[in-house]
């Protein structure tokens, strides 16, 4: 499966720059490229060229690593003050996820208590640091999959939303962890894939990671939604999560809130998977998470050959949306199922 082939996020051979999986160019171009400068490792965060909650955590650690190998700083002080600059700047570009600033605070956290080590030693800490940070979030993609895959049974039909995979990842994924798994011991499920606008990931993204793993994938719009789990195809919705606030709620890609509108209307268990690092209990609810506004582009013609809106339409392009906690089943992470009140189980 993709995952075993080559890993979305890891560093140069020579350990001067993070090199990624261009997830902007995919499906039709399978690109790695090196980033060794500040500026181009944000504009991989900004563009999407890097994506999925756990996976941008991971990229981040590398990145402050990165970075901090072309320091000119002598001592810890100076040191410490040029990497809370650039993790600052690096948290900047995605602000809803929260396993950026997580994953950056960690980090910090390791230097700062490394004040009377030498800075290639510090350096070498922050590398192995980024490195435990990538194996944690293969083994919480294992551990995911096989309480998301409890959940379900062979020849089930399963709604996907966005991409939550391998390539949000260092393994399996979240969301489509246990259908990964599932085609691993033999059980025959089959996936819907919601194509996800404004980007388009479910499309570009996922329906690419299923097809190449030979699971049996259907792309609909999303406005199809409806019809499919009213006709009966859909047994159950597995969704991936960047924040879920102390209640529950939980943001995810914009549209996954009317997907589990529509869920709940058909009598069809809507399941968000839910990594702990995406748990962001400083938050008491959904309205305390922040919304990442998009470019208007993404809407009027960045998947088109030409424009297909009025030229300076407004434009309103969230990146995500906050569903409320009774709009879900269950939440799913690598510690176990959590259930209402979400309070209390997570």
């Amino acid at each position: 499966m993709f995952h075993e082939s080559a890993p979305n996020i890891s560093l140069s051979a020579d350990g001067d720059a993070v090199v990624i999986l261009d997830q902007s160019l995919l499906p039709n171009e399978t690109k790695y490229i090196e980033l060794r400068d500040s500026e181009r490792l944000f504009e991989a965060l900004a563009m999407l060229r890097v994506r999925g909650a756990p996976a941008i955590g991971v990229f981040a650690a590398f990145a402050l690593y990165v970075i901090m190998r072309r320091t000119t700083a002598e001592d810890h002080a100076s040191f410490y003050a040029q990497l809370i600059k650039q993790s600052s700047f690096l948290d900047s570009a995605r602000p809803t996820a929260v396993n950026l600033t997580k994953q950056l605070r960690r980090i910090e956290n390791l230097v700062n208590s490394l004040s009377e080590q030498p800075i290639p030693l510090i350096l070498e800490a922050m590398r192995e640091e980024a490195e435990s940070i990538r194996r944690e979030d293969a083994e919480m993609c294992r551990a995911i999959s096989e309480h998301g895959l409890s959940l379900i049974c062979g020849d089930s039909g399963i709604l996907t939303y966005c991409n939550a995979g391998s390539l949000a990842t260092s393994g399996y994924g979240t969301g489509l962890g246990p259908i990964f798994l599932a085609k691993e011991r033999g059980i025959n499920l089959r996936v819907y894939c919601c194509e996800t606008r404004p980007l388009l990931q479910g499309a570009r993204l996922t329906a690419y990671e299923l097809s190449r793993a030979g699971i049996d994938c259907t792309l609909i719009c999303d406005n199809m939604v409806s019809t499919v789990m009213k006709d009966g195809l859909i047994d159950a919705v597995f969704v991936g999560c960047d924040r879920a606030a102390r209640n529950g709620d939980a943001a995810n890609k914009i549209g996954t809130s009317g997907l589990a509108i529509l869920a709940k209307h058909y009598g069809v268990p809507f399941y968000v998977f839910c990594p702990s690092s995406s748990i962001d209990l400083s938050r008491e609810t959904g309205a305390d998470i922040e919304i990442e506004q998009r470019p208007s582009e993404e809407i009027t013609e960045l998947f088109f050959e030409k424009p297909i809106a009025p030229a300076g339409i407004k434009c309103l392009n969230p990146a995500f949306d906050v569903t409320d906690n009774a709009l879900i089943t269950a939440i799913i992470t690598e510690r176990g199922i959590c259930k209402a009140p979400y309070a209390q189980s997570l």
